[in-house]
């Protein structure tokens, strides 16, 4: 089992808080940079998408990454930050998650802008607080898949019946977890790579949402999840960050993915993303 979670190994990007002679590769908070033209992302009936990262894809280490991500122009990250209501009330759930599949579409937004676009600065809507701003660089690192990821699963799909029961244990699934955030120190924020979640794997609850946004809500088996899940790549894990004023909102860890094909298209506005707590 070692052997093939290894043989899965990927690189990705850490990125942490600027300093002094660090490149900088993007920012959280603050505002962004939008296509000129372009009104700030809202989620009709419920209100404006909050602004939390930005990303230039020209000045990323781009030879790190086994992401094919654009060689210029800018990401920005987009999701609805709700504050829950009292404990006992009727909005005590978050309004974006997978219990409601189209919110996790509706609720966030991933706008590409080519360097070829005009586009400048946008104020935060007088309606909600952005988060501070700070500068974020870059560092190479490598990520193998969590315990429950498809990859994994479908590599271990021959083992022995006592390999099988081993990987069928969840105290192992744990151990492996807990190994995994002592090599990454927060804040999590990632591009690219397998992405380090909080509960199940991301690549599934993205996958169970999308199949049931297109089949009517319809719940799929575990075999179709699991081949749709395997279609799905990390584009962005953003963790809460005390530093730019998100800690307190308890955000947990934010997840943007998307379809290697869409990526490959540049269709960005086709990400799709999860909120894990």
């Amino acid at each position: 089992m070692a052997a093939r979670w290894i043989a899965l190994i990927r690189p990705a990007l850490r990125l942490r808080p600027a300093y002094g002679g660090d490149t900088q590769v993007g920012q959280l908070g603050g505002v962004p940079v939008l296509p000129e033209g372009m009104g700030w992302p809202v989620w009709e009936g419920q209100g404006p998408l909050n602004f939390v990262a930005s990303i230039d894809c020209g000045r990323l280490p781009r030879a790190a990454l086994d992401l094919p991500l654009p060689a210029a122009g800018t990401l920005n990250f987009f999701f609805f930050d709700d504050e829950p209501g009292t404990p006992g009330g009727y909005e005590f759930w978050r309004k974006v998650g997978g219990w409601e599949p189209k919110s996790l579409v509706r609720g966030s937004r991933v706008i590409y802008t080519p360097t070829t676009v005009p586009a400048s600065e946008r104020s935060t809507p007088g309606e909600i607080a952005p988060y501070d701003f700070v500068p974020l660089t870059a560092t190479p690192t490598m990520t193998g898949p969590d315990w429950l990821h498809p990859d994994f699963r479908a590599a271990c799909a021959d083992l022995s019946e006592s390999d099988s029961a081993f990987a069928a244990d969840w105290a192992n699934r744990d151990a492996l977890t807990g190994a995994l955030y002592e090599l990454a120190q927060p804040p999590r924020h990632q591009l690219g790579g397998h992405a380090l979640p909080v509960q199940d794997a991301v690549e599934l609850d993205v996958a169970r949402a999308s199949l049931r946004i297109r089949s009517g809500h319809h719940v799929p088996s575990p075999d179709t999840v699991n081949l749709e899940a395997s279609r799905w790549t990390l584009l962005a894990q953003i963790d809460f960050d005390g530093t730019a004023q998100m800690a307190t909102r308890d955000l947990g860890t934010l997840y943007w993915l998307i379809r290697t094909e869409d990526l490959a298209a540049r269709q960005f506005w086709a990400s799709s993303f999860i909120r894990q707590e």
